[in-house]
């Protein structure tokens, strides 16, 4: 372990800010502080790391080659503590609320049912991401998580949300649809359970295209490129504007329950706990 005494932090401060204005007198400005203190820091600093960390250029200075390998540090270190200031005033802006949850309910449910929410809820401002890798509650950076499987997190509260499906639809214009080819993820057919279900009733229909993305799978049948095997949910609202059809000729299957999730017992704020109970109310039949 290091036994290198740690400078005081007023000291990186000044030697940040006069390295990146390339002056003591701007760098003093920004601090509200006088020139001869910048100096009077920089000169303590340099004493306590034996290394001269600027030379005079013209009006201003510039880093030496010490001066640019604490600045690395230094700079990185700074932006680290900036960001972190930046979270925790994110987290005392109690319109805030953030919400994960996967794109295609993302797309096709929460969406269309945003406009309800911030009419019932005036003052809230969601956050809503699809980083399905920060779905885990921890009251900072994810307050209702929505996810295909119960998350089993200590602390967390969890109920059932929703019941999705695979289900084939069409634009509500094409003539002949089993004619229009077949349109589905390359995700579904590698899978070991919907890939031999594709294949079993969908078999017959020639492949139009194939997506890595779902929301590109629901364009192209909004579009009127084929039949598309996509999660009801996702297909949600443009069944029910009339924009697609269900092929109720094809068989459905099952994709599971969604989860809602949220900090058990009183969330970080009111409103955490109004969203939630909102979106619960909602996914009710």
């Amino acid at each position: 372990m290091s036994n290198t005494r740690l400078p005081s932090f007023r000291f990186l401060i000044g030697f940040e800010a006069a390295a990146r204005l390339g002056s003591y007198s701007r760098a003093a400005d920004e601090l509200s502080i006088s020139q001869s203190a910048v100096s009077h820091q920089i000169a303590q600093l340099e004493e306590q790391v034996g290394q001269p960390l600027f030379r005079r250029k013209g009006r201003g200075v510039e880093l030496t080659v010490s001066g640019r390998l604490l600045l690395d540090s230094v700079g990185k270190s700074l932006d680290q503590i900036r960001n972190g200031l930046d979270r925790i005033e994110t987290y005392m802006d109690d319109s805030l609320v953030t919400l994960v949850c996967p794109a295609p309910i993302a797309e096709g449910w929460l969406q269309p049912r945003l406009d309800m929410l911030l009419r019932e809820h005036p003052a809230l401002c969601p956050i809503i991401s699809i980083d399905e890798t920060a779905r885990y509650i921890d009251e900072m950076d994810v307050d209702i998580a929505i996810t295909r499987e119960p998350l089993r997190q200590r602390g967390v509260f969890e109920v059932p949300l929703l019941e999705d499906e695979l289900v084939a639809v069409v634009h509500a214009d094409s003539a002949d649809k089993a004619a229009a080819g077949l349109l589905c993820l390359e995700s579904d057919l590698t899978s070991d359970r919907i890939g031999p279900f594709i294949r079993e009733h969908f078999g017959k229909l020639r492949k139009r295209a194939i997506y890595d993305d779902p929301r590109l799978l629901l364009d192209a049948a909004l579009r009127g490129h084929g039949v598309a095997l996509v999660s009801r949910l996702l297909a949600g609202e443009a069944l029910h504007t009339g924009q697609l059809q269900r092929l109720v000729e094809y068989p459905s299957l099952s994709l599971g329950t969604l989860w809602i999730s949220r900090t058990e017992g009183e969330p970080r704020m009111p409103m955490v706990r109004g969203v939630f109970e909102s979106l619960v109310r909602y996914a009710k039949p």
